[in-house]
C-alpha cells in the first residue's frame, strides 16, 4: 500500500521573484524562467507569480508582465497569478491582461485573485487604490466574470481580447472571509499558509462546509501554499533555510532587505523571542533531507486533505533552489 499521499497530490510553485542581495531583479527572471523550465520537465503543475510593491527583495510588481515572460520560455506548465491583488486594478484591465495572455497562450493561463493592496498604505495611494476597494472585492470578481463571459457580447463595455475564454479565476486568501467568498461563488480557494498559518484549517472546513457548486466547479477544490526547503541532508537544508528564517524575520521587525546568504545557525541573527515569534508565521514550512520532508508532508496532506501544494522556496542560491524542487518532485514519484 503506497502511503505516499504526495504521489496523488499536484505540486505547483509561487515564485515571489526574489531579489537576492548583491543581486538584480534582472538575474532574478533569468533564475525564474529556469526554474520553471526545470518545473516543466519534472512535472510540476503550475508556476504562479504573487503582486507585491515597494518591496526591494521582491522584484514582482509588474506581475502579468512576468507571467507573459514565464509562459513564452515554457510549452506545458500553466502559468498565472498567485495572485493578483484585485482592488489595485479596474476589473475591465485585469480582464484585457489575462485575455491576451490566454490568447497568446492557450489553456495553460490562471487568474488568482486577492483582496489585499501586496503593499504599505502610501503605495497603496499612490497606486490609487479607493480606500473602499477592499469591500468591493466580491461584486469587482463579479464584473470581471462578466467581461469573460460569451453573454457579454452584447454588453456595453466589453474586454477583447477576453470575452468567451475559459481562464480559472482563484480566490486566494490569508483568513476565514475569503473562505466564505470562495465558497458562495462556487470558486477554488488557494491559501497562503505560507506566512498566514493560523486560519488554515478554521478557513478549510468554512470553504468545504459552505461550498455551493457552480458552473465552473462543483465540488470544493484547495490549494495550500507551503514553505519547503529540501536538500541532500537535513544539516543542508537547515544552514540554506537560514536565509529564509531572516527574511521572514525582516517582515516581522519591518527590518526588510533583500534575501541575505546562509548563516551558519539560526542564533547567528536571532533569540529566542524572536524565534517564537517567527515560528507562529513559519508554521507550515518543511525543511529537510528528502525522509524528513516526505514524513512531514505527508502529514500535513493526512491532516488537510488539500488537493494541490503550491511551494514557495526562498534560497539564497540558485543551484540550492533547483535542487530543492528536484528533491521534492523525486519525493512525489517515489
Amino acid at each position: 500500500m503506497n502511503t505516499n499521499k504526495l504521489s496523488n497530490t499536484n505540486i505547483s510553485i509561487l515564485d515571489l521573484a526574489i531579489v537576492r542581495d548583491g543581486g538584480t531583479a534582472s538575474q532574478t527572471f533569468r533564475n525564474s524562467l529556469n526554474l520553471a523550465q526545470e518545473a516543466e520537465k519534472w512535472g510540476y503543475k503550475r508556476y504562479w507569480l504573487a503582486e507585491h510593491h515597494n518591496m526591494p527583495g521582491i522584484a514582482s510588481s509588474a506581475t502579468v508582465i512576468l507571467i507573459g515572460h514565464i509562459a513564452s520560455g515554457t510549452k506545458t506548465i500553466r502559468v498565472g497569478s498567485g495572485g493578483i491583488m484585485l482592488p489595485n486594478h479596474a476589473p475591465l484591465v485585469v480582464a484585457e491582461q489575462f485575455g491576451t495572455l490566454a490568447t497568446l497562450f492557450p489553456n495553460r493561463i490562471d487568474l488568482g485573485l486577492g483582496r489585499a493592496p501586496g503593499t504599505d498604505q502610501f503605495t497603496a495611494a499612490a497606486l490609487k487604490r479607493d480606500d473602499h476597494a477592499a469591500m468591493e472585492f466580491p461584486s469587482n470578481i463579479e464584473e470581471l466574470q462578466l467581461y469573460f463571459s460569451q453573454e457579454n457580447k452584447k454588453g456595453r463595455v466589453r474586454a477583447i481580447p477576453g470575452e468567451g475564454l475559459d481562464i480559472p479565476i482563484y480566490i486566494l486568501g490569508s483568513s476565514t472571509d475569503s473562505a466564505y467568498l470562495a465558497a458562495a461563488k462556487g470558486l477554488p480557494y488557494a491559501f497562503a499558509s505560507h506566512f498566514a498559518p493560523a486560519q488554515l484549517k478554521t478557513a478549510l472546513s468554512i470553504y468545504r462546509n459552505n461550498f455551493k457548486p457552480s458552473a465552473k466547479l462543483s465540488e470544493p477544490r484547495v490549494i495550500a501554499c507551503v514553505n519547503i526547503i529540501a536538500a541532500d541532508t537535513d544539516h543542508e537544508a537547515a544552514r540554506l533555510a537560514t536565509s529564509f528564517k531572516k527574511l521572514f524575520l525582516g517582515i516581522i521587525t519591518g527590518n526588510r532587505e533583500q534575501l541575505q546568504p546562509p548563516f551558519d545557525s539560526d542564533a547567528d541573527f536571532m533569540g529566542p523571542i524572536e524565534e517564537g515569534a517567527l515560528q507562529q508565521m513559519i508554521a507550515y514550512t518543511f525543511i529537510g533531507g528528502p525522509d524528513k520532508v516526505q514524513k512531514e508532508l505527508n502529514l500535513f496532506l493526512e491532516e488537510t486533505q488539500v488537493d494541490e501544494l503550491m511551494v514557495a522556496t526562498a534560497v539564497y542560491d540558485h543551484e540550492a533552489r533547483l535542487n530543492s524542487y528536484r528533491i521534492l518532485s523525486e519525493i512525489k514519484k517515489s
